[in-house]
């Protein structure tokens, strides 16, 4: 697959067209504040498995709505004391999965909070959580449920549910909450750039080639899914254009970006047609963090760095989480 989007040295100065709402910051200072009105309520069941050097609990946490969440909390097994935790989204289509698919950060002596995804889980990995809430017409997939309306919007739920899964590991006796990073590939990071806008006081952030990033090109840009339901559901209600792209708007991880303060490690691929490297590259040059920085994989698609950006998210994250175990 060739090279498709802006020369690189284009890629580093380049900014999204994609408007933010005057009511941005409102909108979600009242979505986060209708949920919080519900108990947190977040309870960690200890689970057998077969791993000898880890622990494992199943959370059960109140999202978006009051609504249960499922996740995972992976422990180094026999924690006596508070450690850095990476809270991970998972990527379009999929589930939490079972424990053992969650090996890394544990193994690598960190508190591994992987949050499911609501009503997602059938693509791969399994979920356990529903999406009670339903929508009016909608392409196939999760990208224009709701898509008419911000308020019903799919994404308003999942982005909420992330923040309060922020908010349901901090709560965990053996997790150090001043230590906190965000972390998640394709949707996940996605998810991650939200978090990081919503979440004043994380320690860092690590999006991953992010999807539901500069909206605007993505959807005009690239013809794979997931972007491309926008575009199949627009050559449907042709009328609706102004409408799809104002609710897109109060998502997009440019914005979200924007606000971050948190020292933030992205990855892009220059050969990714999912998440086209500019709509990266758009939040990217959007973050507003003091200590941002990108890893550039030349001839990858949306696989990404792969395990080469998990040794580079490993050493980032030690140099700046103090008292990280083998800091």
């Amino acid at each position: 697959m060739a090279l498709f989007d802006l020369p690189v040295d284009k890629l580093r100065d380049y900014r999204s067209p994609s408007e933010e709402p005057e009511d941005f910051d409102a909108f979600w200072a009242r979505t986060l504040g209708e949920t919080r009105r519900h108990d947190l309520a977040a309870r960690f069941e200890p689970v057998t498995t077969a791993l000898t050097t880890l622990d494992v609990f199943d959370v059960t946490f109140a999202g978006f709505g009051g609504h249960p969440v499922k996740g995972w909390l992976v422990l180094p097994a026999g924690t006596a004391r508070p450690l850095p935790v990476v809270v991970e989204f998972l990527g379009y289509g999929g589930g939490r999965g079972l424990p053992h698919t969650h090996l890394l950060w544990g193994s690598a002596g960190f508190a591994h909070f992987v949050m499911d995804t609501r009503g997602q889980g059938g693509g791969w990995g399994g979920g356990d959580t529903p999406d009670p809430v339903g929508s009016a017409s909608a392409h196939p997939g999760f990208l224009t449920r709701g898509v008419e309306d911000p308020h019903e919007y799919y994404y308003r739920r999942l982005f909420t549910d992330a923040v309060r899964a922020v908010e349901a590991a901090r709560s965990h006796p053996l997790v150090d909450a001043a230590r906190t990073v965000a972390t998640g590939i394709s949707q996940g990071g996605g998810i991650t750039l939200a978090v990081g806008g919503l979440v004043p006081d994380l320690a860092a952030v690590a999006p991953d080639v992010p999807f539901l990033c500069d909206f605007p090109r993505a959807i005009t840009l690239t013809d794979r899914d997931p972007y491309r339901e926008v575009g199949n559901y627009l050559k449907t209600y042709r009328d609706r254009t102004e409408r799809v792209a104002r609710t897109l708007s109060y998502f997009d991880g440019v914005h979200f970006a924007s606000r971050g303060r948190a020292p933030a490690l992205f990855s892009v691929a220059l050969e990714d047609r999912t998440c086209p490297p500019s709509t990266v590259f758009a939040a990217f040059n959007a973050c507003a963090a003091p200590d941002k920085t990108i890893e550039v994989y030349d001839f990858n698609d949306h696989e990404g760095g792969g395990p080469y950006q998990q040794a580079v998210q490993l050493s980032w994250l030690r140099d700046r989480l103090a008292g990280t175990p083998g800091a």
